[in-house]
């Protein structure tokens, strides 16, 4: 099977495309960014690079049997609001369309806890304007993940993810029940959720804390 990775050098798309690489139903990993800076080399994997502001003119390097978004920045990182919406929520949403359009029958995505349309926070409503975009693009088996705070090496300093993640051994027990959702998670767990998500070709839903470590230990 062919996959295709948004976001293949990010905290969990690094960790994806490890995944697929090492899964032997995987033939083919299609990595595509703006830049092909710091490759994996793989035979399965090969690199595009592509204008996202241009994407419906790469619209034939989406044919796929799956397609995975891992896109995500941060308003600071971003520059300004509108373009932190191209990012987390234009982008994802045109990647969606375009995997439609090739036919693709597995789409996963990346979100957040907490992501509501309506929503009077910028940040979770932007995920939940994303999350309603592509369930209206209705691809067969749509996965939306929705963690909490990831864990994990970034490449980049988040002064405020570093300490909530010192933190977080003390705050993780504390949330359970409906809170247990807004637990911390590790973004390699996240990453191993998607696929298997895709190749056990669950029923399209919204993945939270608990079914996210589910799906990671059947893979």
């Amino acid at each position: 099977m062919k996959a295709i990775i948004f976001g293949y050098s990010g905290l969990v798309g690094s960790h994806l495309l490890h995944h697929l690489i090492n899964n032997e139903r995987i033939t083919e990993v299609i990595c595509i960014g703006r830049n092909t800076n710091n490759q994996v080399e793989h035979s399965k994997v090969a690199y595009k690079n592509i204008d996202f502001e241009t994407m419906h003119l790469y619209a034939d390097d989406f044919k796929a049997n799956m397609v995975f978004c891992c896109l995500g920045t941060t308003i600071k990182k971003a520059g300004s609001q509108e373009m932190f919406q191209k990012v987390d929520l234009h982008y994802p949403t045109e990647i969606c369309r375009l995997a439609k359009n090739n036919d693709v029958q597995h789409f996963a995505v990346i979100s957040s806890v907490g992501a509501d349309a309506s929503s009077s926070n910028f940040y979770l409503r932007t995920k939940g304007e994303m999350e309603t975009a592509v369930m209206q693009i209705n691809i067969k088996n749509t996965m939306i993940f929705r963690p909490g705070l990831l864990l994990g090496a970034r490449k980049e300093w988040r002064f405020g993810e570093r300490i909530a993640m010192m933190i977080n051994p003390a705050i993780n027990p504390l949330l359970f029940g409906k809170l247990r959702k807004y637990r911390a998670v590790e973004a390699n767990e996240v990453a191993a959720a998607m696929l298997q998500s895709i190749l056990s070709e669950s029923a399209s839903q919204i993945n939270h804390y608990d079914e996210i470590k589910l799906l990671s230990k059947q893979l």
